[in-house]
């Protein structure tokens, strides 16, 4: 579509797509809150976001231009948010705090799981159109059975001043940590390829390439029971603050392995210790920040605040690789990360919320 211009091209589809995704994530959450407070439920909005889906995907099916293609991907963004949104806050209602550790862990599965859909749809010899037609007929049958369900509304009950003051800070501190964590998982996302070129100068691209592919299924496949098995644990324990505090010192370990790795095996191990960390991290900061929100009849709006600790490391983690990274030395970068990450995880010990610190 764009030829030599491509590169560009994603990146700008990437940057309004990240955008839209972000701002249409408060507003479907704060939109699904005004249904609550009506009586009327959040799943409506996931109906409505299903039918936007199917007609993002004909639109990027259509799409002719680079300016299509941008329309097309940023109203995607907003159909999947307006799906996201309602869900977590349903999630943050329905599911008692003592289960919310295992269904982080469960939630831990769904991406492995659609990456290996995608797997499936790209290597299975389709056209484009039924590539997309299959994408989105598996995610609507997935939506619409939970969509269906009808909830109990529960009464809202507004919390008493102190109560919500001691919340808007344990809110204020969640994001913050997930900010900090997630600046390393971003980097490493976009490069890890250059940081194995660093440490392997010698090994052809297409070898590599090949390794960290390897590298990186193999880590994110041991991470997953792990995760599940953290999260029950902590159920049962009724206490999340030291798996999240021990999963940052495992992240701020393999980070430092990294930065100190001259060969691509101790690159590895480090890596892998570090996606072993973060996947416990990620997923029961997910339970810790649906305990702490401090008005139950706003949490889809904060929970799309909570979210922008997703997108804005997208600007952050480049920002600091160009800063303190290049292609023959990224020591500098894995060790301000792997501070970054303790950090993360120090900073969750200042959680008052007693649901989360027993």
């Amino acid at each position: 579509m764009a030829g030599a211009e491509r590169i560009g091209v994603l990146t700008a589809t990437a940057i309004w797509g990240a955008i839209a995704a972000s701002l249409s994530n408060i507003v479907f959450g704060w939109l699904s809150d005004r249904s609550v407070a009506r009586r009327r439920g959040r799943r409506s909005w996931m109906l409505l976001g299903a039918m936007g889906l199917v007609l993002a995907y004909g639109l990027i099916l259509e799409a002719g231009s680079a300016g299509d293609l941008i329309v097309a991907i940023m109203l995607f963004q907003c159909a999947v948010n307006a799906i996201l949104a309602p869900l977590l806050a349903i999630f943050a209602e329905e599911i008692p705090d003592a289960q919310k550790g295992l269904m982080a862990g469960l939630m831990a599965w769904a991406s492995p799981a659609a990456s290996a859909l995608a797997a499936l749809v790209v290597t299975t010899p389709l056209t484009e159109a039924e590539r997309l037609g299959v994408v989105a007929a598996v995610a609507i049958a997935c939506l619409t059975p939970f969509a269906l369900i009808r909830s109990p509304l529960r009464e809202l009950k507004t919390p008493s001043l102190p109560s919500e003051q001691v919340s808007r800070y344990d809110l204020m501190i969640t994001w913050s940590a997930r900010l900090l964590v997630q600046v390393a998982g971003n980097v490493l996302a976009l490069y890890l390829v250059y940081y194995f070129e660093s440490i392997a100068p010698n090994i052809t691209p297409a070898v590599l390439a090949a390794q960290v592919s390897q590298a990186l299924a193999l880590a994110y496949i041991a991470s997953l029971p792990i995760a599940l098995l953290i999260g029950i644990l902590s159920d049962r324990l009724g206490q999340r603050k030291p798996f999240l505090l021990g999963a940052s010192i495992l992240m701020t370990a393999g980070l430092l392995v990294m930065a100190i790795a001259s060969d691509p095996l101790i690159g590895t191990i480090g890596f892998g210790i570090n996606v072993i960390g973060m996947q416990v991290f990620v997923n029961l900061h997910a339970a810790v920040a649906m305990q702490v929100l401090p008005d139950r009849a706003r949490c889809g709006r904060d929970l799309g605040l909570l979210n922008l600790a997703n997108t804005l490391p997208a600007v952050v983690g480049p920002a600091l690789t160009w800063l303190l990274a290049t292609p023959q030395n990224f020591t500098l970068l894995m060790v301000t990360l792997a501070l970054l990450a303790l950090l993360g995880g120090m900073l969750m010990i200042f959680v008052r919320s007693q649901s989360c610190s027993r």
